[in-house]
């Protein structure tokens, strides 16, 4: 039984050193007055205030603080109170603008001209003043200086007086800010890489152009043997640490050992010391991404700064794993909702270094908020293997088949399905809705297997769960194509269940020490990537996928728009994909249009 009475909620952290990104609201309007402009000052602000609060009422920054939206001193009608809004947008830390009209404006005396903003504009469907010729006449403008913007144009005429936003207004409206405001996230942080290359795979051959040019992000590296360092020398927080270790023997629960042969066990008094060293990491790990403040105090200056570090990836295999404890605790936890001081954000932290992978990873919680998957896309079960191995029919959600998902590492315990929303249904959940009910349910249906030896020399723990069924999930990746640069592709579908002991026969003959995942994607049965279960298994383009709950492919597209990250496989709708309107000029084939204005437009920080 899992002790953690009075576990807290940590709520909003201070960890990075820029402030959170804000989103401007532009009200332009009519410069022409005797009557025009006056006639029109009340509708143009009123706009801009309905889409502030649609904004700060339904989009949220990872911390779970709501997202403060600036509006311009006053209606934008020429040039001069262009500058001005950009002034105070510049004052204000704005990296995102909605301009938002109900009639005809001057186009270029009026966008925003700022090529680091991310820009839409919400041009009023009505009939008494024309939003819509403003909207095609500004979009034009910024197509034609190399500047893309998102245009948003209700479907039904509305009434000059109606201040609602309509459904499908508000839909792309808030797309557009869940998705720059995760660009702006981006920008400046850095991805830490703790170690390099890992037993050879390519994704965890840091690129760091790559991150500099498309996310707006800074690479820093440092070896492996820092851990090391740290912990020989005792750079940590002992009182954190007294704590930590306190609540990992209460609540981490050890399997058996059934995979070493007895001979290869280690003693009880080595894997006590296993527990107290990948404690330690977990901490170490936390401290080197985004510091710790403590460790000033103890005579750490250096130590305490961190690397403002938004994500990282840990080497681990093989020359660290081969000796030490592997880093698989310490990707868990950092991956986690929650830990000994509480529930709080989730980090992350990719294994093996990918850093493609951990871009996919960072992509699915910048945008949905919630704790991401880091999996091996290890099988596909065919309905013929799964009865032939088990003697089982597959049926319901796994009646096609389904892809066996598993890693050692950052397979964050959220994924266990054990939090539970108010329907009943397993739910990875905003770490700020999290109740001490779902922390306890989640370590009691957690074990830590003692790891396989064949693979971890050094010894370490690894999490072994069964994700529960039902779940929607999307499944993201990253990919380097030589001549092109990054490709993102993405599958939405669902968690599958199958009965204990198909599941007992399958897991034994994979590594029964990490945690699984039954994933079957959403197909359609025509031509193409997602014919069937296995052809999205034949076209993944690497050995591991991200995934987070919820479809949210359609965000992603416009994310990677935002970008200039084509994306080469989806099944999300074609009605769902927004981009900037500027893809429009580039063909009439979405996804070659996508690939076209990827490469024309170059990436948002410069030549790659």
């Amino acid at each position: 039984m899992a002790n953690i009475s009075g576990m807290k909620n940590v709520g909003p952290e201070k960890r990075y050193a820029s402030s959170l990104p804000k989103i401007g609201i532009r009200p332009v309007i009519d410069g022409r007055q005797r009557g025009v402009r006056e006639s029109l000052e009340d509708q143009t602000m009123n706009m801009a205030k309905a889409a502030a609060k649609l904004i700060s009422d339904n989009v949220f920054h990872g911390t779970g603080e709501r997202v403060e939206c600036v509006i311009a001193d006053t209606t934008i009608g020429r040039v001069r109170e262009s500058a001005d809004c950009a002034e105070k947008f510049a004052r204000e830390g704005v990296a995102v603008t909605l301009t938002v009209t109900p009639c005809w404006c001057y186009g270029t005396e009026t966008f925003d001209i700022d090529p680091m903003t991310i820009k839409a504009v919400w041009g009023f469907n009505g009939t008494e003043r024309p939003g819509a010729v403003y909207l095609a006449a500004v979009l034009a403008a910024h197509t034609q200086k190399g500047l893309p913007a998102f245009g948003i144009y209700g479907r039904d005429v509305q009434d000059n007086s109606d201040t609602s936003i309509p459904d499908d207004v508000s839909e792309k409206i808030l797309r557009f800010a869940r998705a720059a405001l995760a660009v702006a996230t981006m920008r400046g942080k850095s991805y830490l890489s703790i170690g390099g290359m890992s037993m050879g795979i390519a994704g965890s051959l840091v690129d760091q152009d790559l991150l500099q040019s498309y996310l707006g992000m800074r690479t820093e590296v440092v070896d492996m043997c820092e851990i090391e360092r740290r912990i020989a020398e005792e750079i940590y927080d002992p009182e954190e640490y007294k704590k930590a270790i306190a609540w990992v023997r209460e609540n981490c629960i050890q399997a058996e050992d059934t995979v070493n042969a007895p001979e290869n066990r280690r003693s009880e008094e080595q894997l006590k010391k296993d527990w107290e060293y990948c404690t330690k990491m977990t901490m170490i790990g936390r401290d080197l991404m985004i510091g710790n403040k403590k460790l000033e105090k103890l005579g750490f200056k250096e130590e305490a700064l961190g690397h403002n570090a938004l994500f990282a990836g840990f080497q681990g295999q093989r020359q660290w794993t081969d000796h030490w404890p592997n880093g698989d605790f310490m990707e868990t936890m950092l991956t986690t909702s929650f830990d000994w001081n509480g529930i709080r954000e989730p980090y992350i932290m990719a294994t093996e270094n990918d850093h493609l992978n951990g871009i996919a990873m960072l992509f699915c919680k910048l945008l949905t908020n919630r704790a991401a998957i880091f999996s091996d896309v290890r099988t596909y079960w065919s309905p013929n293997a799964v009865e032939r191995v088990t003697g089982w029919k597959p049926e319901g959600l796994a009646k096609d088949g389904f892809i066996h998902l598993i890693n050692s590492g950052a397979t964050t315990l959220d994924a266990a399905g054990q939090m539970k929303n108010k329907k009943g249904e397993s739910e990875m959940k905003h770490y700020w809705e999290i109740t001490e009910e779902d922390v306890r349910k989640t370590l009691e249906n957690t074990r830590f297997s003692v790891a396989n030896c064949g693979y971890f020399r050094g010894g370490g723990f690894s999490s072994t769960f069964l994700s529960e069924g039902g779940m929607p999930l999307t499944m993201v990746r990253v990919n380097l194509v030589k001549g092109v640069g990054p490709v993102l592709q993405l599958a939405e579908g669902w968690t599958c269940e199958v009965p204990e002991q198909v599941f007992d026969t399958i897991n034994k003959r994979t590594d029964q020490t990490w945690p699984t995942t039954w994933f079957v994607p959403r197909t359609d049965g025509k031509d193409g990537p997602f014919k069937d279960v296995y052809s999205v298994m034949a076209n993944w383009g690497a050995n591991h996928g991200a995934l987070s709950y919820g479809h949210f492919g359609a965000d992603l597209i416009t994310l990677c728009s935002m970008l200039r990250i084509p994306v080469c496989m989806h099944n999300v709708e074609e009605d769902q994909i927004f981009r900037p309107s500027a893809w429009s000029m580039l063909g009439m084939d979405k996804e070659g249009a996508d690939f076209r204005a990827c490469s024309t437009f170059g990436p948002l920080y410069g030549k790659y």
